[in-house]
């Protein structure tokens, strides 16, 4: 098929607001392929190609666009062709040959492919095809139920295989996936809650548990033989020697195992999320500890457990790994889930999960059966500078640049700002516009990607929390930072200080600022 065709199904998906619609228009696009277009297909209409990254980011692409082709003439196989062919490259030279294997795609793409190619490279097409409107094509192009294919694309994590089991195979086989272990599910996702109290409402009768402040893990083990998956499904077996071997030292022979990691002290504390990141990535050499916190458990010996009550798969992680469980208390008493909260902010974890003690695991979904709870906090800060966009937001300024307040002069003159750091997150169109045209009204200066402004914006920011960084003069950077609205109604004397960012971050060396009670020294049960 050609390209052309799945590009212009794209625009068609992105013009209209109806779901019914933009799943007949990609059901019929479905229909219309080859079966073996079809993973491919799927993979580039989500933005996630069969290739993952490749290894070209904004400024290549920028480089590699020219002259565009008159007329469409590249084909679905030859994208895919030529996505193997950047993937491929590597070592001496790779650099070179990768722009060249770019250059010669975009000259044979027209305007709109262009376009098309960088948004899948970008992993940016905002086109309204998400996951969820696909699944449902693909149920409706197959004509089979769309609980049948949602599961069968959660228990692959491949909804591109799925789709071309759907289409071209029997209801039987379609209904015969289930759980391999060795292959990773997508993991099961929680809803949010203001409080415990108000989740365990939801939930009735239910777990709750510490929300660790670490990496999300899921363990397979078959007999000595153990692999370790991200929340995206990428194995990262080889970085997490020490989880391999806690895992091989439990009785059972074959398992799936669903938790978090985190980097521990000497005395066996946390610590902070951006050292367990750090760890959690490194392919070099290994100097602190990652252990392992299970939650759940989905497979065993021969066993599926993932149409179990969660009861029952408790139990099951209760006789395998009762010293790997995260802390928490089954309870029906919504006071008890509250101290189960307090308990876990004050042991400086994030939060807590609130899970039905009746539910299945629901791979790849999320519901309300199991509920988050940690605190939102919010800051009003000030805007330093803003960085012109790039892809769909190129000629926009995008990228904030954020300052808290120095009353006292620690970090600088007395009334100054201290960048705490960047967010591009949560910005609407009309705010992209809108602040792209008051930045350069208050412009004080400009380097190539950057307009520095008046430090007169007050901006509301929701954040996760702070983390020590050396970035910034103030010794802390943002968590998670994103735009909740602009405070125009406050000024920028009112904005919240670096003292006050700082007393989130516990056990202070070398601050005159007091933290706020701790418990990141108390282990984890």
């Amino acid at each position: 098929m050609l390209l052309d065709v799945l590009v212009r199904t794209l625009e068609a998906v992105a013009a209209t607001r109806s779901r019914l619609a933009k799943v007949n228009e990609l059901a019929d696009l479905l229909l219309r392929l080859n079966p073996a277009e079809i993973p491919t297909a799927v993979g580039l209409l989500t933005a996630k190609p069969r290739q993952g990254r490749v290894g070209v980011g904004w400024i290549g692409i920028r480089a590699a666009r020219g002259e565009s082709a008159p007329e469409p003439h590249l084909t679905i196989a030859h994208l895919d062709a030529a996505l193997d062919q950047l993937q491929a490259a590597a070592g001496a030279g790779s650099t070179v040959e990768r722009a060249a294997t770019l250059r010669t795609l975009m000259a044979e793409a027209t305007e709109r492919e262009q376009a098309f190619i960088a948004g899948v490279l970008l992993g940016e097409l905002r086109t309204g095809a998400l996951e969820g409107v696909l699944t449902d094509a693909v149920a409706r192009a197959a004509g089979r139920p769309v609980e049948a294919v949602r599961r069968a694309a959660m228990l692959s994590g491949d909804l591109g295989e799925t789709a071309l089991l759907a289409i071209t195979g029997t209801a039987a086989q379609l209904d015969a996936v289930g759980l391999v272990v060795g292959r990773p599910v997508l993991p099961m996702l929680a809803a949010t809650a203001a409080s415990a109290s108000e989740a365990l409402e939801a939930t009735g009768e239910a777990s709750v548990e510490y929300k660790l402040d670490g990496a999300r893990i899921q363990v397979h083990r078959a007999g000595a033989d153990v692999h370790i998956y991200t929340r995206t499904l990428a194995e990262v077996t080889h970085r997490l020697p020490e989880v391999v071997e806690i895992v091989r030292g439990l009785p059972v022979r074959d398992v799936i195992l669903d938790g978090e990691t985190v980097a521990l002290d000497e005395d066996g504390s946390p610590r902070p999320f951006q050292e367990t990141m750090s760890r959690f990535g490194a392919n070099a050499e290994r100097t602190m500890l990652l252990h392992p916190w299970f939650f759940d458990v989905l497979h065993i010996d021969g066993r599926d457990l993932l149409d179990e009550p969660l009861s029952t798969r408790i139990d099951v992680l209760k006789r395998i790994a009762p010293a790997l469980r995260i802390p928490g208390k089954i309870t029906a008493d919504p006071a008890v889930a509250e101290s189960v909260s307090r308990d876990a902010l004050t042991a400086g974890h994030e939060g807590v999960v609130v899970k039905a003690v009746s539910s299945a695991y629901a791979a790849g979904r999320r519901g309300s059966n199991w509920i988050k709870v940690k605190p939102v906090l919010t800051y009003d800060l000030v805007v330093l500078a803003c960085e012109w966009g790039s892809g769909r937001r190129t000629g926009l300024l995008s990228n904030l640049h954020l300052g808290a307040l120095d009353t006292v002069g620690e970090f600088g003159e007395p009334g100054g700002y201290v960048m705490v750091g960047k967010t591009f997150k949560g910005l609407t169109d009309a705010l992209l516009q809108w602040q792209t045209e008051r930045f350069q009204e208050l412009e004080v200066r400009r380097t190539a990607g950057t307009v520095w402004t008046e430090p007169v914006t007050v901006v509301e920011i929701a954040i996760d929390g702070v983390q020590r960084s050396p970035r910034y003069t103030g010794g802390i950077a943002l968590r998670f930072a994103r735009v909740k609205r602009y405070r125009d109604d406050k000024t920028a004397a009112e904005a919240d200080t670096i003292q006050t960012l700082r007393a989130l971050l516990p056990n202070l060396e070398g601050s005159n600022v007091s933290p706020p009670p701790s418990g990141r020294d108390i282990p984890l049960p």
